[in-house]
């Protein structure tokens, strides 16, 4: 049934002026009327709910729903390709399109040379300021231009109409283009164009019309494709000098490929549009199809002639041009002349066999020895890329042997290091990159990769060569950005992953001994990431096998006694002070055991059981106090967070609750570093003041310790606040205690003095610093560890339930302190929640927050320390200040909220504050005039002030600002 909805859209589709809808309407719905049964049913125009692009569709299924329109939608269609607006074009051009498969061979004949003449016109329109030779040839649809976006619809309507005429064997459209006299002219004025920076813009923009309309008509059909290479190839083989005599590709030659003179541009570009179009068309010819094509076809007959010469001549272009600027057009159209050439399929390939690898040479060679030519080193490494994967999806088994043995092992020969003159991120890209264009390809790469990362291992950590440091380094980058997210995206990862993983431990287990200099902690950061992500990406069994490999390496080690069955329970304070002591002066390679464990760990699945996790939680909470390692940290925070809340213990003897462990982790020390109270137990072990003596004694400053037992609180706190467990309450509280201490850390302090090495009033500070912080760490999100890829136990809205919790606390504790110094650290940790928390929530509280908000941004923003933390504020503020429900709260502190903002109109430590504040600044004109005049003389003059900043994006906020508000008026 037709409705309304189509009436409607004959108005409102087509903005005036784009033709007479009232009179053809009736016409139109009067041939419906006779065919179809119509009710004229007006919608509710509540009810009627649908965009220009629904009524648009419509509009053209109506148009192409029957052949008998054809009379009437032709030539209006045709008539609106003349209008002034390029929307209506568009519109006119995808109708076109449409009607065209639904109206039939012998009813689009009839309008044949008006369409011709029309879309002939339309191509033309192309805007040449857009880049016609990108390394991005897929720009995104917003950065084109509408011409363009004419342009191309305009030949896919080409392509439409010649597709449906094709099918009769009518050869009349494509003799109409070869025929075309304007086609000719331009041909004659275009191809013989030495240089395409000398080319005037008119003259480009017709360049660009006769390659896509050549193109277009070529690869319609084998017919179509012998009409054009029969009017217009050899002519372009003339043009370039290139004849049936002229000497093939051939890398072994010792000549350098150049031609006497520059080839003429505008040859080679047509040239290489028609080479495409004919690829396309024996991509899409069946194979049971090719011989009839090397038997009859010309086209195929005149590429298989000069595919050699018309190769060696794109080589040249290479080489004549080098890396000059004005270069970079021919450069485009050498390469990609040669990937076209290369990536013909099966019997349909012009070129011979030693041309093809002649071609996968000299484009390798580019790779190897051009890296400084930047341009054309990327688009060689394009070329190389495309025709791999073309191998790949077509299953060319012959030219998968060629390129591996030509492109993947050359290629891998970059991890030699010491033969090529070229940056390693080039290296790596350039491996990473022939590895992804196939699974084959990929594998041998991987492989390759192995053996550099095991034969740099040795050379980085037990012979000390920097340079190998800095080579893993990059590989192991390689690894982790490019290798394993290759595999997860195209599978295979699991096998990939355990075998990386594996081979890191079996590495730490050869190697005994450790000498890395001061690349070190960067190399263990780039090994710690890399385990994470294999060992993230395996499944559940294979993760077993990670977990227990690195385990009993970790047992195995002198220096740690977890092979003891409590290794922990020391009957003597010297005992006690003894295994301090020893931990503290873990060798290079104990420090990389122990951290590479723990990136085992933050990996895991829930699921994935842990040998001696008891050992493990207690020798990680000593660990945490003693070094104070993040991510020892995280490891227990994501052992927390994971853990299941059901135990089999007939799966695992070692095996506890979620409380068991809880209670594991705070008889070791955190609470009684930070505090006696609210954590404590009856059942807990009193061993927690000895211990705390002893870490002291080894650590040699109170405050150290307490840092890393903060450190470790937050972790575990920000493990168990994920999964929703109502601990994290009574940790929070204990962070929030040491943020209101004054200097009187009674327990610490008197063991502190008792060895003589500090006072406990120096701990105070810092203490309160990394309490506040703490609170970044509960709500932030973080990409080592407690997170999706890794597994995580997230519970929904948490960081809102947390934050509902916390707020009235803190707001509270804001109000009753009477410490400037205790008020600056409880507005860093509020700063911290409120910038985590979601939007939502801080706008549905805004009334209560926006005055505790404004204090801490005058608190916090003098010190340069805080100057992320400033930022994130006014983000908050201006989140409110843009948000409909935030506007009652804001109109109640307008005032406020603008003296705030001009304050930090100067702010000197980051122009992004300034820049929003500017902005902030700028949405504040919108609110009611009686409540924002009195503070416009100020707001104008402090804005003025600003106009001469130093930074361009400030001037301009300050200037739409000033006259946001210089336009006030009643």
């Amino acid at each position: 049934m037709i409705t309304f909805h189509i009436v409607e859209s004959l108005v409102k589709v087509f903005p005036d002026p784009f033709g007479p809808v009232a009179s053809f309407a009736g016409d139109l719905f009067e041939i419906l009327g006779r065919y179809f049964p119509i009710y004229f049913t007006h919608p509710n125009k509540d009810d009627f709910d649908v965009t220009r692009d629904d009524l648009s569709r419509a509009l053209m299924y109506a148009f192409s729903s029957t052949p008998f329109f054809e009379p009437f939608a032709i030539p209006l269609l045709l008539d609106k390709l003349s209008s002034s607006l390029p929307q209506a074009k568009l519109d006119s051009l995808k109708y076109l399109s449409n009607c065209t498969l639904h109206y039939g061979m012998e009813r689009i004949g009839k309008h044949a040379k008006s369409i011709w003449s029309s879309l002939k016109d339309s191509i033309c329109s192309f805007d040449p300021k857009q880049p016609l030779f990108s390394l991005n040839s897929n720009l995104p649809e917003d950065t084109a231009s509408k011409e363009n976006e004419i342009t191309k619809e305009a030949l896919k309507c080409l392509q439409s109409v010649m597709c449906q005429l094709d099918r009769s064997n009518d050869v009349s459209f494509v003799s109409l283009i070869v025929e075309d006299e304007e086609l000719e002219m331009i041909f004659k004025s275009t191809t013989r164009d030495r240089s395409y920076k000398d080319i005037p813009i008119e003259s480009k923009t017709k360049l660009h019309a006769l390659g896509s309309i050549l193109s277009v008509s070529a690869k319609v059909s084998n017919t179509c494709c012998n009409r054009v290479f029969q009017s217009f190839f050899p002519r372009l083989m003339d043009i370039l000098g290139i004849s049936l005599g002229s000497p093939s590709l051939d890398c072994n030659s010792n000549d350098n490929y150049g031609f006497i003179e520059k080839l003429k541009f505008g040859a080679l570009y047509v040239c290489v549009e028609l080479l495409d179009a004919c690829r396309d068309l024996a991509v899409g010819t069946e194979e049971s199809l090719f011989q009839s094509i090397i038997v009859q076809d010309s086209w195929f007959s005149f590429l298989q002639n000069f595919s050699g010469p018309l190769a060696r001549a794109f080589v040249s272009t290479l080489i004549t041009t080098g890396n000059l600027e004005s270069g970079e057009a021919d450069i485009y159209c050498g390469v990609k002349g040669l990937q076209i050439l290369a990536t013909f399929p099966g019997l349909l390939m012009p070129t011979s066999n030693t041309s093809y690898e002649s071609i996968l040479k000299i484009l390798v060679s580019v790779i190897t020895t051009c890296c400084d030519k930047r341009f054309l080193w990327k688009l060689a490494l394009k070329a190389l890329v495309e025709i791999g994967t073309f191998i790949e999806k077509f299953h060319e088994s012959g030219k998968r042997i060629s390129y591996i043995n030509i492109v993947v092992e050359e290629i891998l020969m970059l991890l030699s290091f010491d033969n090529y003159d070229m940056p390693l991120p080039l290296r790596m890209e350039a491996i990473s990159s022939i590895g992804a264009a196939g699974p084959s390809f990929m594998l041998r790469v991987v492989q390759g990769l192995e053996e550099a990362i095991s034969a740099n291992f040795l050379e980085a950590t037990v012979k000390g060569n920097l340079k190998s440091v800095e080579i893993l380094i990059c590989l192991q980058e390689c690894y982790s950005s490019h290798v394993l997210p290759w595999f997860h995206k195209t599978g295979g990862a699991e096998e990939v992953a355990l075998r990386f993983a594996v081979n890191i431990w079996d590495q730490m287990e050869k190697n005994l001994t450790f000498n890395i200099g001061i690349q070190g902690q960067v190399l263990l950061d780039s090994t710690m990431t890399a385990m994470r992500l294999a060992v993230g990406g395996c499944m559940q069994e294979n993760q077993c096998l990670i977990v227990q490999k690195a385990f009993d390496l970790l047992i195995s080690t002198t220096s740690f006694p977890l092979k003891e069955s409590d290794p922990f329970s020391m009957s003597t304070k010297l005992e006690g002070l003894k295994f301090y002591q020893d931990l503290s002066s873990l060798s290079c390679r104990d420090e990389w055991l122990i951290l590479l464990f723990a990136s085992v760990l933050i990996a895991l699945r829930p699921q994935t059981p842990l040998p001696e996790v008891r050992v493990i939680l207690k020798f990680f909470m000593v660990l945490i106090l003693l070094k104070g390692h993040i991510p020892v940290a995280q490891a227990v925070g994501s052992m927390i967070n994971k853990w299941p809340v059901k135990i089999n213990t007939m799966e695992v003897s070692s095996s506890c609750t979620l409380e068991e462990a809880l209670e594991i982790i705070f008889e070791m020390g955190l609470h009684s570093v930070l505090d006696n109270g609210p954590l404590r137990k009856s059942n807990y072990m009193d061993l927690s003041r000895e211990s705390v003596s002893n870490l002291c004694l080894i650590v040699g400053s109170s405050r150290l310790v307490q840092i890393h037992a903060i450190v470790g609180l937050a972790w575990i706190g920000k493990g168990l606040l994920m999964r929703g467990h109502d601990k994290v309450k009574e940790i929070s509280l204990l962070l929030l205690k040491c943020l209101l201490l004054n200097g009187d850390m009674e327990m610490v302090t008197s063991m502190v003095d008792t060895v003589g090495n500090g006072k406990g009033q120096d701990t105070q500070p810092l203490l309160a610093r990394s309490a506040a912080d703490a609170f970044h760490v509960l709500l932030s999100d973080s990409k080592e560890c407690l997170n999706k890829k890794f597994h995580a136990t997230i519970r929904l809205l948490y960081k809102q339930h947390f934050f509902s919790t916390m707020m009235p606390i803190f707001l509270s504790s804001i109000k009753e302190s009477d410490s400037s110094t205790t008020r600056a650290m409880l507005y860093r940790a509020f700063g911290h929640v409120i910038c985590s928390a979601p939007l939502v929530a801080v706008v549905s509280e805004a009334k209560k927050l926006i005055p505790s908000l404004l204090d801490g941004l005058s608190m916090l923003s003098p010190d340069i320390l805080n100057k992320d933390l400033t930022y994130s504020l006014l983000l908050v503020l201006s989140g409110i200040i843009m948000d409909e429900n935030g506007k009652e709260a804001i109109l109640e502190y307008a005032h406020g909220i603008i003296i705030h903002l001009i304050r930090l109109l100067s702010y000197p430590h980051m122009m992004l504050v300034r820049e929003t504040a500017i902005q902030c600044l700028g949405a504040m004109s919108g609110l009611p005039y009686v409540r924002i005049y009195p503070m416009r003389a100020q707001v104008l003059k402090s804005v003025s002030k600003i106009l001469d900043d130093k930074k361009r994006n400030v001037r301009l906020e300050a200037s739409r600002c000033r006259q946001a508000w210089a336009s006030l008026t009643s």
